[in-house]
């Protein structure tokens, strides 16, 4: 059928819709309604012109809704029946709802803002195994932020340099220590080898602190590589894999959920902005988070609102709620959604952070989050063990209420790394 009919102002969608609410920016001369009648059609059971197989029922059954307009604020929202989707095959159902629809000449510009997620369709999936209760039972840690780190430089070390690092880091205090987004298997630092010098470091500092300590590698590779490598890491006693969700894809991320293997999944966004960061065309952070939620990651980097990465804080706070509560409220942009059965993902913050954002982050994100920092612990002028350290102490002085300044005057650490880094341009 053409791109007509469609529109239902009167509809009141209900608990079989996915319902999408899109941005759509129209071309010139046309309406908000105009295109979004051909955005709904083309992604459902639209064509471009009548032809001679459509049937009644069609229409009558599984033909979108258009409910909602607002030409002012260009937004658009429109319920799909569910029997348009295969319920457990995310890359189906992102190749209808934001598929064709990106690339039509009948919109200057289209965003995705959020959809909501149907009763029966994550009755299809498992969440993530562990999420935020799971993760700080496997490291012990109640009642505070978790601190990470990335071991810098992001490329060059080879696997002693790594795994040392990796041990300074976790002698001074962080919990968690992973690879970069863009380290898998080079020459310079073999996967396999710098997977068992790295948790021999980990055994080694888990037996000097008492504390229990994570190593997340990075397993991103091609799907079957890819899950040789998360078989390595539980082979050679790892709890954690990282994985870059944008970049392996839908299709790849469902795989390694499904086989299982006992490991925390760690969701590394690398190459989000090129999908989330324009607020007039694309897919917003706070949609594909819902989708990784809906899949299974048990870790999954939001934002910070501070440091050296785009994203307002209002925004940052909408993507927590959304992975973290088990009944998200409506909001600007943002659709209820019920999360039934499906687990908390912990929230982590990560990008040009050092010890002096650290009470800004706990103020408007709260202690359930885990604060990660490179550079603002390995660039430390004491070096990364001092750098560990006084992320701690930040921590600690948040936790207590005590600013950090007065709380560096006995914390040599967190005095030095205030002194540094207070100039730097990340540092608001």
């Amino acid at each position: 059928m053409a791109y007509e009919g469609f529109v239902n102002l009167d509809y009141a969608p209900t608990e079989k819709d996915l319902c999408v609410l899109f941005y759509i920016q129209p071309p010139e001369g046309k309406s908000v309604e105009w295109s979004a009648v051909r955005v709904a059609g083309e992604s459902s059971v639209g064509t471009w012109v009548d032809v001679s197989t459509s049937v009644p029922r069609i229409c009558e059954t599984l033909s979108p809704r258009i409910y909602s307009i607002d030409e002012e604020r260009k937004l658009v929202g429109v319920a799909y029946p569910i029997d348009l989707f295969e319920l457990d095959n995310i890359p189906e159902v992102m190749s209808s709802i934001a598929g064709n629809v990106f690339g039509m000449k009948d919109v200057e510009s289209l965003r995705l803002l959020d959809f909501t997620l149907p009763e029966e369709m994550i009755k299809k999936f498992s969440g993530p195994k562990y999420g935020i209760t799971g993760v700080r039972k496997i490291l012990r840690v109640k009642d505070r932020p978790l601190v990470g780190t990335i071991v810098k430089p992001k490329l060059g070390l080879n696997t002693k340099e790594h795994s040392t690092a990796a041990y300074n880091a976790w002698v001074g205090g962080c919990d968690i220590v992973k690879d970069d987004e863009n380290l898998s298997s080079q020459k310079f630092n073999p996967f396999e080898k710098r997977v068992q010098a790295t948790l021999r470091m980990l055994e080694k500092t888990e037996d000097e602190t008492g504390e229990k300590k994570a190593y997340m590698p990075n397993v991103t590779a091609e799907t079957d590589e890819m899950i040789s490598r998360a078989e390595y890491v539980k082979e050679n006693g790892g709890t954690y894999i990282m994985v870059d969700v944008l970049t392996v894809g839908f299709s790849a991320l469902q795989t390694i959920r499904k086989k299982d293997f006992s490991l925390v999944i760690h969701a590394h966004r690398a190459m989000h902005a090129a999908l989330t960061r324009s607020k007039t065309h694309g897919i917003s952070m706070l949609a594909l988070a819902k989708l990784y939620r809906l899949i299974g990651v048990d870790q999954l980097h939001i934002g910070t609102a501070v440091g050296k990465m785009e994203g307002p804080k209002q925004e940052v706070k909408s993507i927590r709620d959304e992975i973290t509560l088990s009944g998200v409220p409506e909001d600007e942009g943002r659709f209820v959604q019920e999360w039934l059965k499906i687990k908390p993902t912990f929230p982590v913050c990560s990008g040009g952070l050092h010890p002096g954002h650290v009470p800004g982050i706990l103020s408007f994100l709260g202690e359930d989050v885990i604060i990660q920092a490179g550079g603002g612990i390995h660039g430390h002028p004491e070096g990364t063990v001092a750098g560990a350290k006084a992320m701690r102490q930040a921590v600690e002085a948040a936790l207590v209420g005590k600013p950090l300044g007065e709380y560096a005057l006995k914390h040599k650490e967190l005095a030095l790394a205030l002194e540094k880094f207070s100039s730097k341009k990340f540092s608001d």
